[in-house]
C-alpha cells in the first residue's frame, strides 16, 4: 500500500473480553458501557472530539488520535481514567466490563470508509492475540490489559511520565497471522513480578504462528543474530532489526516503518590498532 496521503497517528483498539457469551440485553448495556468508557476517558484528558476518529466493531473501538495529542497522554491520564471506570462501573455488578486494549503508532490513511494501514492491522492484532486472551483469562481478577507496540513502550512509554508506570510493564513475544513482533504488557495496579507469572506472558508462539522467518523483515550487517537462532556469532559491525512494518531498504536508508531497534557492534578499531 501506498503510503501517499497517510499520516502518522497514535492508535487505540479497544475489544470487550467474553463478549460472545452475552445475550442481546446484555450486549446492549456492555456497548453503552464500552462507549460511555472511552468517553469519559478520551474527556478526562481533554482530548477533543473533532480530531478523534472513531470506529465501532460491534463489541470494540478502533480510535485514531489527531497527531498534535501527546502519546503519553494514552499511556497515562487516559489508561488511568479507564481503569477508574471500570472499577466503578463494574463494582457489585452481574455482568463485568473486561477490556483488552492494543496501543500502536504510525502512518494511517482514512480511505472514507475507515482506517487503513500498518499500524492499524498491528494494534488490533496485539489486542486480538492469544497472548493478550490468555493473559485476560488468567488475570481473572483485573478488568484492563493493555498492550503495546515494542516501538510505543521504547519511544513513550519507557520515557515515563504523569501516571505512566513503564515498571509496571512486561515484555513478551507476540506472532499471531502474518505478526511476529515484540510487545509489552500492562494491568493497572499489577506489579511485573505478578504479571510475568501469568500464563499467557511465557514467551510461546503464538497460535497461528507465521513459519521461521515470516512476519518479521530484517537487514543485518556484520553477521548478527537471528532471534531462534542461538548464541550470536562475533559481531563486527551493526546489527538493525525492524519487525513488521519494514517496506524496503534501498541505498542505505530504510523506508516506511513504525519502530525499529538499532544495537550496535563492537567499535571498529582505530588505523594502526589490532583488529
Amino acid at each position: 500500500m501506498s503510503s501517499v496521503g497517510a499520516v502518522s497517528r497514535l492508535v487505540v483498539f479497544g475489544d470487550v473480553s467474553g463478549s460472545g457469551t452475552l445475550g442481546m440485553e446484555a450486549k446492549k448495556r456492555m456497548r453503552n458501557a464500552l462507549y460511555g468508557a472511552f468517553d469519559e476517558a478520551f474527556a478526562a484528558v481533554d482530548i477533543d472530539p473533532h480530531g478523534l476518529h472513531q470506529e465501532d466493531r460491534g463489541d470494540g473501538i478502533l480510535a485514531a488520535l489527531d497527531p498534535g495529542t501527546p502519546s503519553s497522554l494514552m499511556v497515562g491520564g487516559w489508561l488511568e481514567a479507564l481503569y477508574q471506570y471500570l472499577r466503578e462501573h463494574n463494582e457489585g455488578s452481574a455482568h463485568r466490563l473486561r477490556l483488552r486494549i492494543g496501543m500502536n503508532a504510525g502512518p494511517v490513511f482514512d480511505d472514507g470508509r475507515g482506517l487503513v494501514g500498518r499500524a492499524v492491522d498491528l494494534a488490533c492484532r496485539l489486542c486480538d492475540s492469544p497472548t493478550a486472551k490468555r493473559t485476560m483469562a488468567d488475570a481473572s481478577g483485573s478488568d484492563l490489559l493493555l498492550v503495546v507496540s515494542d516501538w510505543l513502550y521504547v519511544n513513550v512509554v519507557a520515557e515515563g511520565g504523569r501516571q505512566v508506570e513503564p515498571e509496571h510493564y512486561v515484555r513478551t513475544r507476540v506472532r499471531f497471522k502474518e505478526t511476529d513482533e515484540t510487545a509489552w504488557l500492562h494491568i493497572p495496579r499489577l506489579p511485573a513480578s505478578a504479571l510475568s507469572g501469568l500464563a499467557g506472558v511465557s514467551g510461546a508462539p503464538d497460535e497461528g504462528a507465521p513459519p521461521d522467518g515470516g512476519g518479521a523483515a530484517r537487514h543485518q550487517t556484520g553477521g548478527g543474530p537471528t532471534p531462534g537462532d542461538g548464541p550470536p556469532p562475533p559481531s563486527t559491525g551493526r546489527v538493525i532489526t525492524a519487525q513488521g512494518d519494514l517496506q524496503y531498504f534501498e541505498n542505505n536508508v530504510i523506508h516506511g516503518f513504525t519502530g525499529i531497534r538499532k544495537s550496535p557492534g563492537p567499535a571498529s578499531p582505530e588505523p594502526g590498532e589490532p583488529a
